[in-house]
């Protein structure tokens, strides 16, 4: 499977001008030929504690892009947002004290959707005082070959990644982890590390996609990259708005888990 992971910059607070800024990195993701295209979080509005301003619901224009792109363009594309559970799934709470989650949807070329709700908010910004905290982790299997081949991919985001056992229990059932993120500039080799470190320790790929740019006062500096089971950075980027493609194989997993079995070593540790 070919990843594009999509570095760019955001727009603050304005979901229709980062449509149209992405339009051209879609475009030439698919013409590299990506099979899945993951963008940074919040794509469409920035990180913004300004929840009730950029919410949307679950059937929102941020999904309907996301939606809409994947169908055209025949891939599998991933991008969070801040998105209010539906009524149904709300009701008994007042209105007043609705809260949205960072939602991270995973749209499929057939109208898929699969949504992941970030289990850790970011405390340090105060993201758990206005969004909702996620209690599920979300696996999907994506088609990644002619063969039959699925590549199994776990999704996450941001502030999650620093929580290993997170990533520890879902590891036997994971082919790639996922991160999209708004990893600001002063902590930037935390994020390499961290993202190595998970692709170490699981035995997993990792694709990790950041933004760059500035927004509600923080500068962000990308180094997005694509990490192998063994830890081999795959493809990596500075600091500007860029695209990086990396090919991937579920065989490749299987392999090194084969070739040095720690994993069960840990689960029995465990």
């Amino acid at each position: 499977m070919r990843l594009a992971a999509l570095q760019t910059d955001i727009v603050w607070e304005d979901p229709e001008a980062n449509f149209a800024r992405l339009e051209p990195w879609l475009r030439a993701a698919v013409e590299a030929g990506a099979h899945l295209v993951a963008l940074p979080e919040m794509f469409a509005c920035g990180f913004s504690m300004n929840a009730k301003a950029v919410q949307e619901p679950p059937d929102g224009p941020t999904v309907r892009y996301l939606r809409d792109r994947a169908s055209e363009y025949g891939v599998w594309i991933a991008g969070s947002l801040p998105e209010l559970p539906a009524e149904d799934e709300d009701a008994g709470t007042p209105p007043r004290r609705r809260r949205p989650y960072n939602t991270l949807v995973l749209a499929g070329p057939d109208g898929e959707l699969h949504r992941y709700r970030k289990i850790r908010p970011f405390s340090y910004a105060g993201e758990d005082k206005h969004y909702g905290a996620g209690t599920e982790t979300v696996t999907v299997e994506l088609p990644a070959g002619a063969g039959g081949e699925l590549l199994r991919t776990t999704l996450f985001i941001c502030y999650d990644l620093r929580f290993a056992d997170l990533f520890w229990d879902i590891a036997p059932e994971t082919d790639l982890y996922l991160v999209v993120a708004n990893w600001p500039v002063t902590r930037r080799h935390h994020w390499t590390g961290l993202l190595a470190a998970r692709a170490i320790e699981n035995q997993a790929y990792v694709l990790g996609v950041n933004r760059v740019g500035e927004g509600g006062g923080l500068t962000y500096v990308g180094d997005s990259r694509i990490v192998d089971p063994m830890g081999e950075v795959l493809a990596a980027a500075a600091g500007g708005e860029t695209m990086l493609l990396a090919d991937i194989h579920a065989a490749r997993v299987q392999q090194v888990r084969k070739e040095l079995p720690f994993l069960p070593d840990r689960q029995a540790r465990s």
